[in-house]
């Protein structure tokens, strides 16, 4: 089956030192592109993390210190990697949660803009996961009746994520599924746009979960004493929440998507400021009172003299 696409679909997929967006590194990046024309193009990174891999995190992915000790650090390769992907949608594996969080954070890094706006994102796991709830390995298996060779391999897993969507396409192209609401609906069809609504469940904002879109379409905190209040609501009543995020351990991006909510909110807040009228006259200020003025001392005199003899006595 041959993708209906309206620009490439670039599946991508990472290894890191660790599963924490904000402090691990990616050492592994492998993506395929998918092109319009049913053509493909794949390419992988290694990438020297800078800081230590955990063995625990090794064992798991088979890549130690001295593999990548001699790679480029991720800035270095930066631009290379943002031109690659150009203006292609993006697909993976879990990738709304890890992987798509995780290059946004590495980009913002290396000071690359790579801009998200107008981009769909396909996480082939949420198709999996809402279908069936099974693992890749598994997945593989079920869509595409083989054993997944070398899982935990970027490429690998890149390539075997690309054909179970293939295979999830084939299999569920007439299948009515029901949400939580009841609402029933033929969600995994071949086309982008309908896979990007169908498997970005919690619609997030900044990709780590910490703000995501309402019902109606409005961002909200989702997380902490504010879970569930939009940011306007949130500035409203307590500004400092915003220097509090900007100063906490948050992921660069999620930082990035909160100063734009907060320039939002300030726009806002002026306009809805009610101006003072034009060319008003400034208010007069209130005359001081007029101070008694003393008369001058007149000169004394003899019958000045004789009033004082009578006051006194002398």
């Amino acid at each position: 089956m041959k993708l209906n696409l309206k620009r490439p679909l670039a599946f991508f997929d990472l290894e890191a030192t660790g599963v924490n967006v904000g402090a691990d590194r990616i050492v592994e990046i492998a993506i395929l592109k998918a092109m319009t024309d049913g053509s493909e193009e794949i390419k992988t990174w290694r990438v020297n993390p800078e800081m230590p891999i955990p063995l625990q995190t090794s064992l798991i992915h088979g890549i130690y210190d001295e593999d990548i000790a001699n790679e480029p650090t991720f800035k270095a390769i930066a631009v290379e990697i943002a031109e690659f992907l150009g203006d292609s949608d993006l697909a993976g594996y879990n990738s709304n949660k890890f992987d798509i969080p995780m290059l946004l954070e590495e980009f913002l890094r290396a000071e690359v803009d790579f801009d998200m706006n107008g981009r769909k994102f396909v996480d082939v796991q949420n198709i999996f996961h809402q279908m069936e709830q099974r693992t890749l390995k598994a997945a593989y298996k079920f869509y595409c009746q083989e054993d997944l060779i070398n899982a935990h391999a970027a490429e690998a897993d890149v390539i075997a994520t690309y054909k179970v969507l293939l295979g999830q396409l084939e299999k569920y192209k007439e299948t009515e599924f029901e949400d939580k609401q009841g609402n029933k609906s033929i969600p995994v069809v071949n086309d982008v746009d309908a896979l990007h609504v169908f498997t970005n469940i919690n619609k997030p904002v900044d990709f780590a979960g910490r703000m995501v879109y309402n019902d109606k379409n409005e961002v909200c905190f989702n997380f902490g004493k504010h879970k569930g209040k939009t940011t306007e609501q949130v500035f409203s009543v307590e500004p400092s929440y915003y220097a509090w995020m900007k100063n906490g351990d948050f992921p660069l991006y999620t930082k990035k998507k909160l100063d734009e909510e907060w320039a939002k909110f300030n726009v806002k807040k002026n306009e809805n400021r009610v101006p003072k009228p034009a060319n008003q006259p400034a208010k007069p200020y209130p005359a001081k009172p007029q101070e008694k003025k003393e008369k001058p001392a007149e000169p004394i005199n003899t019958d000045m003299l004789e009033q004082l003899k009578m006051k006194f006595g002398k």
